[in-house]
């Protein structure tokens, strides 16, 4: 330990990228081995290129589990850094350089939102019974609790349909949060229809929704979105092929149902990037996801006459994990060579035990 004092983040505040680049290196061979950098596909270049692992947030929070560092710092959004937590030895301390770097989507259902569904659902159906909860890994780790709690799971953008499979061999319907579309799109790839899958609107009493609806319903679908994928409309698809009309379509299923549909691939990021990268050459993509990605992705293929194109004529990225930039790495890692730890993120330990839960089930079922 080198002084006894943490470094402020106001000292970083007028640093340019270049300096914060150099101090980041600096910090981060000092380190070495002890702290490993985690950086999501969303988040800007000039953080992104100096992630020792690269990744969606379940990939980055296992294989940092699976590390020997000490220090997780996780370049992305908050929830992302509780799942590090909760799947991390004691040991490990998980850190998030901007705490403001939060998810719009995670934030539209919270446990007191949920629980009061839960309730309300039970005064029509034998809930315990007959719902399984189901929340996207995109939410906080108290939800994760809630499933937990009521023998419930998790599931990510790349194992939803199996994760519904497994709820289903258990119990009829699922209580499916925060992302409607995600849910959606994915129950309606496997022969559900649309109209055996309700929206829950929070603001409303029983959601909005009449006892039989409850009653009928397969998926009842949290009115969540996700803004970055909100975005994409399905006539943005129109007017791009009517000038390209030999370009491949990929969404992810953030995206809503009517994209979704007119697109030739659904897939999460990491399919995303799988997708597109062995594709033939000179070959034309649309893509409905994040902007970082789709413009590291183009600027990747190039060399093999592949386009690549952000599907949106507006610029779309994630604004909370755009907030995580250098200024706030070089702070991080700058304490940790000093001996402190700032923005540690640490979930209570029953409530983690209780998330864990669901991950696992997740896990064992994907």
């Amino acid at each position: 330990m080198n002084s006894t004092t943490t470094i402020p983040i106001q000292n970083y505040a007028l640093l340019d990228d270049a300096e914060c680049e150099a101090r980041i290196v600096a910090a981060k061979e000092k380190l070495g081995s002890r702290c490993i950098v985690l950086g999501h596909h969303y988040q800007r270049n000039e953080v992104f290129k100096h992630a020792d692992i690269t990744g969606d947030s379940l990939k980055l929070s296992r294989e940092a589990a699976q590390s020997d560092a000490e220090y997780i710092v996780f370049c992305g959004v908050h929830f992302m850094a509780e799942v590090a937590d909760i799947l991390s030895r004691p040991e490990q301390i998980a850190i998030l350089p901007d705490m403001a770097a939060g998810c719009s989507m995670a934030d539209m259902a919270n446990q007191v939102k949920v629980q009061k569904c839960w309730d309300e659902l039970a005064r029509v159906i034998d809930v315990e019974n007959v719902v399984t909860p189901v929340t996207y890994i995109n939410s906080a780790a108290d939800l994760k609790a809630f499933c937990g709690k009521h023998d419930g799971i998790v599931c990510t953008s790349s194992n939803a349909e199996k994760i519904l499979n497994w709820s289903f061999a258990r119990k009829e319907k699922v209580l499916f949060f925060p992302d409607q579309h995600l849910g959606r799109n994915t129950g309606y790839s496997m022969g559900i229809p649309l109209e055996q899958m309700v929206t829950w609107d929070f603001t409303q009493p029983l959601g909005g929704l009449t006892e039989q609806q409850i009653r009928d319903a397969k998926i009842i679908l949290w009115k969540g979105y996700c803004s970055v994928h909100q975005a994409f409309k399905p006539e943005h698809i129109d007017e791009f092929k009517k000038k390209y009309p030999e370009t491949k379509v990929i969404s992810h299923p953030e995206a809503c149902f009517e994209v979704c549909q007119k697109s030739d691939y659904i897939g999460s990021t990491e399919n995303i990037l799988k997708i597109v990268r062995e594709a033939e050459p000179n070959t034309r993509w649309l893509v409905a996801t994040e902007l970082n990605l789709v413009n590291r992705l183009h600027e990747e293929c190039q060399a093999e006459g592949k386009n690549v194109h952000f599907m949106a004529p507006t610029l779309s990225m994630c604004s909370t994990m755009f907030r995580t930039d250098s200024q706030h790495l070089a702070w991080v890692l700058e304490n940790l060579v000093e001996g402190h730890v700032v923005n540690q993120i640490s979930v209570p330990a029953e409530e983690a035990a209780l998330a864990k839960k669901a991950l696992d089930n997740m896990l064992q079922a994907s």
